[in-house]
């Protein structure tokens, strides 16, 4: 970690002394709001944006993958009508939510649904349950792949905190299903999906398919 440490150090100093470029480093190391940021804020932005950018889509791909075998008559809808795959995507990451929950410091005091929440009281919001919650979401536990507005969902977060990838991510993933789409018939899961032992990312260790030869 140490090591990890140092190279943090010397990447920030090289990109706040050198001319900035469009890199989103050396937007953080010149940025009005970023660049006095200790070494250690900078490290924790840097591997929150990794983190954020790779274990989320990676596992939500898996997660489009399983989802759709364990509901097979959803599968049926989507290769009958592929342009459903933007909506697909969208519940897929309702549905897996890949990070389960962020933590926040209450900024001032406030009362919450008859719950007093002090200034400076540390408040974990559970992800994964705003996203099966009845009383928004309309039978959250079922996975649809034409619901109804399937973007309303929180698993990009909200407000000032909203992920900034989340429009790369839902690209990302919708490419990958176009591609999948035209190349095979279906993808088969052979076996039990391994997961993360984790309780922040919801994700895979591995999962077991068999993919059909391409048809072209």
């Amino acid at each position: 970690m140490t090591d990890c440490f140092t190279t943090f150090q010397a990447l920030w100093h090289e990109r706040a002394q050198g001319t900035p470029g469009n890199d989103l480093i050396s937007m953080l190391a010149h940025g009005p709001e970023t660049r006095t940021m200790p070494p250690y804020e900078f490290q924790g932005n840097v591997v929150l944006l990794i983190v954020g950018g790779n274990d989320t889509t990676r596992n939500t791909i898996t997660g489009s993958v399983l989802a759709l075998h364990q509901n097979p008559e959803e599968y049926a809808k989507l290769r009958a009508k592929p342009e459903l795959i933007a909506s697909m995507v969208s519940e897929t990451i309702r549905w897996q939510t890949p990070l389960a929950h962020m933590r926040r410091t209450a900024v001032e005091d406030v009362e919450f649904q008859g719950k007093h929440i002090r200034k400076g009281d540390k408040v974990v919001m559970w992800y994964i349950s705003g996203n099966r919650d009845e009383e928004v979401i309309s039978q959250p536990e079922r996975y649809i792949v034409d619901r109804e507005r399937p973007r309303q969902h929180i698993s990009f977060g909200y407000g000032i905190h909203r992920c900034v990838g989340n429009r790369l991510a839902e690209l990302q993933l919708q490419v990958v299903w176009e591609e999948i789409m035209k190349r095979f018939p279906r993808i088969v899961v052979t076996g039990e999906a391994q997961r993360t032992y984790s309780t922040f990312v919801r994700g895979y260790r591995s999962l077991p398919v068999l993919i059909p030869e391409r048809t072209n």
